[in-house]
């Protein structure tokens, strides 16, 4: 697998965004097609041979628990809508496509992924494990990947274009919601709502920081033996306010967020995915 550079990859994220739930852009050669199952939400990007962002769809969900399917049905549904969007607005067959998965799931819920896809209408040519189709975009071909989604914390250690290290621990954006919640004797509903509404964000800081600590030290003590000059934060959670300089207190590591983070996983799968797989 080749690596893009970081700011070619923050450019195709941006293109990723502005054709994002709207109209097409233009494409030629063969499509491909990525589909990024969350905790909090359902993403499928959609490229060209030309590694274009072209089209593509989002969606909150609550299909996975924990990096796990927890509603296959729902899932299929959706992802099936969002393809037959996809295929009339680019007036082409989505045909083949790839997905992900956290750091070290099972056989059995590798499957239950591959399924959704399968089952919704796409060939899948590949999984990968979700931080290494976040590096592809990135070019981060030497340091740590970090994704932080709605119910796991996943981490590869790449060094010279090759995984080293993966891990994942059930810590992220889903608990930060719990807390807020239970600090403000709300619905999780309700908590979720205020959680992304960034002007809340710099007020939420000092009820979410012990979890954010707590991710801190989730990265840390899967990245200590390793010699990590630069930590990526990527997955919806990552920017939220205040946790890169935590996860940069803690880890002793400079971080790095890009800007459409949530962007950055299902774009990966899609430009990841070539017949025959890797």
């Amino acid at each position: 697998m080749t690596y893009l550079d970081t700011k070619t990859g923050e450019q195709l994220c941006e293109t990723f965004w502005n054709c994002l739930n709207k109209k097409a852009a233009p494409w030629s050669g063969d499509l491909r097609v990525g589909v990024d199952l969350g905790t909090a939400n359902i993403v499928t990007a959609v490229v060209d041979s030309q590694d274009r962002p072209v089209a593509g769809r989002i969606e909150k969900a609550e299909v996975v628990r924990d990096g796990i399917v927890v509603n296959s049905v729902e899932a299929r549904n959706i992802v099936e809508n969002m393809l037959t969007e996809l295929q009339d607005e680019l007036k082409a067959e989505l045909k083949y496509g790839a997905c992900a998965i956290p750091p070290g799931t099972g056989e059995g819920d590798f499957r239950a992924t591959k399924y959704v896809a399968e089952s919704a209408g796409l060939e899948i040519l590949d999984v990968f494990e979700e931080p290494i189709a976040a590096a592809k975009v990135l070019g981060m071909a030497d340091q740590a990947i970090v994704d932080i989604g709605g119910g796991t914390t996943g981490i590869s250690i790449i060094k010279s274009g090759k995984v080293v290290y993966t891990a994942d621990e059930p810590t992220g954006g889903v608990h930060f919601t719990l807390v807020i919640a239970g600090n403000f004797g709300i619905d999780f509903d309700e908590a979720e709502t205020k959680k992304l509404k960034i002007s809340n964000q710099n007020k939420l800081l000092p009820v979410v920081k012990p979890v954010m600590e707590k991710v801190a030290g989730i990265i840390d003590k899967h990245i200590s033996r390793y010699e990590v000059k630069k930590i990526c934060l990527v997955g919806g959670t990552s920017s939220f306010k205040g946790l890169k300089e935590i996860v940069e207190q803690v880890t002793g590591i400079p971080v790095y967020v890009p800007k459409r983070s949530i962007l950055v996983t299902p774009l990966g799968i899609a430009l990841s995915c070539r017949k025959g797989g890797f």
